[in-house]
């Protein structure tokens, strides 16, 4: 079954949500290897917006099935997103993640496989 989920959001609030609740903020959805590969606001939003992505694909959302922190988020060599999920509930096959920002806005395209 192929599933597509997409998020956008904007930057803005992600960065207010930083400068209000710092680390607080970061460590409820940001593993810490997540928060070491992106110091930039923009990839953190991008980061934001491709946990949301992916779990509208599952067709769960984020709550009681799946946390952002079940979500981790990783580069290959060269430097291509893309994911895990560590809870085992969910069975990917394959899949695939696109993130970009511009100005205002960052987004996430996620197409998935599942078994």
């Amino acid at each position: 079954m192929v599933k597509v989920g997409t998020d956008i959001v904007s930057i803005k609030r992600v960065k207010d949500s930083i400068e209000k609740f710092g680390d607080r903020f970061l460590d409820r959805f940001l593993s810490k290897s997540e928060q070491n590969l992106s110091s930039k606001v923009e990839s953190i939003a991008g980061y934001w917006a491709s946990k949301e992505a992916i779990s509208k694909a599952l067709g769960c959302g984020i709550g009681k099935e799946l946390s952002f922190l079940d979500i981790e988020i990783k580069k290959d060599s060269k430097n291509a997103p893309f994911f895990i999920i560590k809870n085992g509930k969910f069975k990917v096959r394959e899949s695939s993640l696109s993130i970009s920002h511009e100005s205002d806005y960052a987004i996430a395209v996620v197409i998935l496989i599942l078994d």
